[in-house]
């Protein structure tokens, strides 16, 4: 597979970069700095806070996939990854590229959004602990950030494309295990963690499946 990887540097960045590599498939990479690439590979530097359809073209000339580890790294980031992914959107429409998987997050699902401003007040996978007392309040904390994903996730759904939301729990540093949960349009209940490494696993194999074009997925152990 031809797969361009948007954030090949980040946290769930480098571990899918890696795993593509070793699993013999012709990567591109789009990064602020392609020196900080883990692996040699072909590279795009690109700016996503800032950078147009324009710049992210060459990028995905030829690919079969892209995957969008895009997402803010401080508060003062939120925005980047609704604008990218507009710019993503926009460059695989004008270099013929259907296939997008995307990282977001487990609140999601109930952060509303422009496109979507009644969202429900629990996920239908959340237990009470998650759904009435941890998320809420990550949801008061992190507020500008999961805005964000949610409008990322607005601009999937009107894309047009071939796109898959992935929602991770909890993110760790933990190693790959390979062995996880999944649920399409829910998260999972008793979930609360689930590596990088691991998410990294679930995006390059479910970039490959049908059934999950146009839907939201939940990760986590």
């Amino acid at each position: 597979m031809r797969l361009a990887i948007i954030a090949a540097t980040g946290g769930v960045g480098r571990h899918l970069l890696e795993q593509a590599v070793d699993a013999g498939h012709d990567v591109t990479a789009v990064v602020r700095d392609p020196a900080r690439l883990s692996r040699p590979v072909s590279a795009v530097s690109a700016d996503l806070s800032a950078a147009g359809p324009a710049g992210l073209e060459p990028a995905f000339d030829g690919v079969d996939a892209v995957a969008s580890c895009l997402g803010p790294r401080s508060g003062s980031e939120a925005g980047v990854t609704w604008r990218g992914t507009t710019a993503i959107t926009l460059a695989m429409k004008a270099t013929g590229v259907r296939r997008l998987v995307a990282v977001s997050a487990a609140p999601v699902g109930t952060v509303a959004s422009p496109g979507r401003p009644h969202s429900p007040r629990r996920d239908p996978g959340d237990g009470i602990v998650m759904g009435d007392l941890l998320y809420p309040v990550l949801k008061a904390v992190l507020r500008s950030t999961y805005a964000d994903l949610a409008r990322m996730e607005d601009v999937l759904r009107d894309s047009g494309l071939d796109w898959t939301a992935v929602r991770p729990v909890r993110l760790t540093d933990k190693p790959l295990t390979g062995t996880y949960r999944t649920a399409f349009d829910r998260n999972l209940k008793g979930g609360r963690y689930i590596s990088r490494a691991d998410v990294a696993h679930f995006l390059l194999r479910v970039v490959e499946r049908q059934d999950s074009v146009g839907r939201s997925v939940g990760i986590a152990y």
